[in-house]
């Protein structure tokens, strides 16, 4: 698994200031005989996920007299703004969690630094979890998700087909003929179900992935200055006659319901496309539930990467003691901890042989291989949320019928200008 691969950038930021919103959980089991570095999070709420934050901090706290790290935990709808707010008026915390659209994006705007830890600390992280831009790690996470397909191995041997794995996926031939097998079961409302009532960063997350399968990307990655001939040659419009084709055939939804899991469930579609955690949903109501890889359209399979991450700001005046802190949590128990309590993928190997869900045999173990072989991240640049917003647009508008080269074209147009007029996104 290779380090060197970036981050995922995603969602506008908006500057208003929310700090007063957040909720306070100091962390201080140790003498506060030196400085206090504070830690803020977007976990306000989620008891699981705060629990394993304050275990690791009450943990280093306990570990040296040195330093004190304290949480602040925001609500998860507030906190980028709130980070923002924080930057706009030079009041940063040391330690920031970062959904991982954001890393490069704060990175260019100046948020966060480099880690500056050991290159061997992530020796075994899945590549998805850290936060990469120019080569340097700046975040990392404990845990990631895993985009997958989900159908009943009655609904498969029924129509005739054969249920794919991770070593040998559908081929796209396969997968069409897959829907229409399973559309000739005159069984469900639709053979698939592709998550299209879905907005925002799903739209990237969900469906980039299948355009780098068939060949495209969102962005030419040797340089990240220009979409032309990725987002508009003749492999992304292949992507968009398929993606549109599903709807015309009748096989998709050119919009789903809200809730595509309960939708599978309840069994409008014959195959489920969405992320690991609809797993446990799933095979509560299915005894023969199969997870299934997503196709190879020429491409190789890809599936969507990226989570929450821990980053170091550049407002922080105790680099040291955040850096100790950073390095202390990285620790194989904190890793188990946190995809124990939350279920998502764990973020090393070492983590994920001490799950027995995601060890080798377990029934989780193909979200952990599907991360580890097929995750792709989104383009690693601060262009991104410009990029995400319009790809949004031009995916709807393709799966509404509209003529998909001049949507591309259009797409790369505004992409390209969005880019020049930022000088390149340049560090």
């Amino acid at each position: 698994m290779s380090r060197k691969i970036g981050r995922i950038v995603a969602a506008s930021l908006a500057t208003l200031a929310v700090a007063a919103t957040a909720g306070c959980t100091s962390a201080g089991s140790g003498d506060s005989g030196g400085g206090t570095i504070e830690l803020w999070t977007h976990a306000g709420g989620n008891e699981a996920e705060l629990g394993v934050i304050t275990s690791m901090v009450d943990d280093f706290n306990a570990s040296q007299d040195d330093y004190t790290v304290e949480i602040t935990d925001f609500p998860q709808d507030a906190y980028n703004d709130a980070v923002v707010a924080a930057a706009t008026s030079d009041n940063l915390p040391c330690i920031v969690d970062i959904d991982g659209p954001n890393v490069a994006n704060w990175a260019w705007a100046g948020y966060i630094q480099p880690l500056g830890l050991p290159e061997e600390t992530y020796d075994g992280q899945l590549a998805g979890t850290l936060g990469v831009v120019d080569d340097e790690v700046y975040a990392y996470g404990f845990f990631d998700v895993a985009l997958a397909m989900f159908s009943r191995e009655s609904t498969l041997a029924d129509a005739g087909v054969r249920v794919p794995t991770v070593d040998e996926p559908w081929t796209g031939e396969e997968f069409a003929d897959a829907l229409a097998k399973i559309d000739g079961l005159n069984r469900f409302d639709y053979a698939v179900d592709f998550g299209t009532g879905g907005g925002g960063e799903w739209i990237p997350y969900a469906y980039s992935p299948l355009l780098q399968s068939f060949g495209g990307d969102l962005i030419d990655r040797s340089d990240f200055q220009t979409a032309d001939g990725v987002l508009n040659g003749p492999e992304a419009l292949a992507w968009a006659e398929w993606f549109r084709g599903l709807v015309d055939s009748g096989y998709m939804a050119q919009a789903s319901g809200e809730d595509a899991t309960a939708d599978f469930v309840n069994g409008t579609s014959g195959i489920l496309y969405t992320g690991n955690w609809a797993d446990t949903t799933v095979r509560e109501a299915f005894d023969d539930a199969v997870v299934l890889p997503p196709p190879d359209f020429g491409d190789g399979p890809k599936i969507g990467a990226g989570s929450w991450q821990w980053g170091l700001t550049t407002g922080c005046d105790d680099v040291d003691g955040a850096r100790a802190y950073l390095e202390f949590a990285h620790d194989t128990k904190y890793f188990v901890q946190y995809g124990e309590a939350t279920g998502l993928i764990p973020a090393t190997l070492d983590a994920a042989a001490e799950i027995p869900a995601y060890a080798e045999g377990g029934d989780n173990r193909i979200y952990l291989e599907l991360a580890d072989q097929f995750a792709v991240v989104r383009p690693e640049t601060a262009a991104y949320p410009y990029i995400s917003s319009v790809f949004q647009k031009a995916t709807q508008d393709i799966l509404s019928g509209g003529d998909a080269k001049s949507i591309l074209d259009k797409a790369v147009s505004d992409i390209d200008r969005d880019i020049q007029q930022n000088g390149g996104y340049e560090f």
